[in-house]
């Protein structure tokens, strides 16, 4: 899941300073965007995965989809090789290759994103700097990059490119110490979209033959 998402890695450092963690045009386009976000319910997203390390010469591309709650800890992750539900309080991390299930505690502190969070990543624990504006076709989108505070963290950059009209984000690009870079396209969003709770929990009978391995 580390490796993946959050969804759902950081490696091209910027220097920051004070000036960097108050931006003051960042912090407005952040409010924004958090603005917006905080007006839905559920959110529903399909998207495409690149992870990509040419040092170990490694470059995937996945897609995938995420269903979140809002205000919770509870997500459900569907990828190539693997699928992730919590429901706020267990993580279930279904393999399919090996056709097992790990079940955990939800770890809130670990170094890895959180993807319930990851249209709010920024609103705790960085410090933001505004790049500048790229246009494409029809659209603006304004960049911003993100720098953890707490600089032990294996993630130290996230690039936000963020629809200036339609004030959501497009692209996220997270770069960790490693070398690995992962890039999360934005290829479609449903806000209030409607799902039942139970999509956030894993259900064995819907999955036949899988073995359940509880770690908790």
């Amino acid at each position: 899941m580390k490796k993946i998402i959050v969804l759902l890695g950081i490696t091209l450092s910027l220097v920051f300073n004070l000036n960097a963690q108050i931006d003051t045009k960042a912090k407005a386009i952040l409010n924004e965007l958090s603005k917006k976000y905080r007006t839905y319910t559920i959110i529903k997203t399909d998207f495409s995965f690149t992870l990509d390390n040419p040092q170990a010469k490694i470059k995937e591309t996945q897609q995938g989809s995420l269903i979140i709650k809002a205000s919770s800890n509870k997500y459900k992750v569907v990828m190539t090789d693997q699928e992730l539900f919590s429901d706020g309080k267990s993580q279930w991390t279904y393999l399919k290759e090996n056709k097992e299930v790990q079940v955990t505690d939800l770890d809130n502190n670990a170094d890895g994103i959180n993807p319930a969070k990851i249209f709010t990543i920024y609103e705790k624990g960085y410090k933001y700097l505004y790049v500048g504006e790229s246009k494409i076709g029809a659209k603006t989108y304004q960049i911003i990059d993100l720098s953890p505070l707490d600089i032990t963290k294996t993630i130290f950059k996230i690039r936000l490119t963020i629809d200036k009209t339609a004030k959501q984000i497009s692209n996220a690009v997270i770069f960790d110490k490693s070398g690995n870079k992962y890039t999360y396209n934005i290829k479609s969003l449903t806000p209030n979209f409607k799902v039942s709770e139970n999509v956030f929990a894993f259900d064995a009978k819907k999955y036949p033959g899988v073995e359940v391995v509880d770690l908790r």
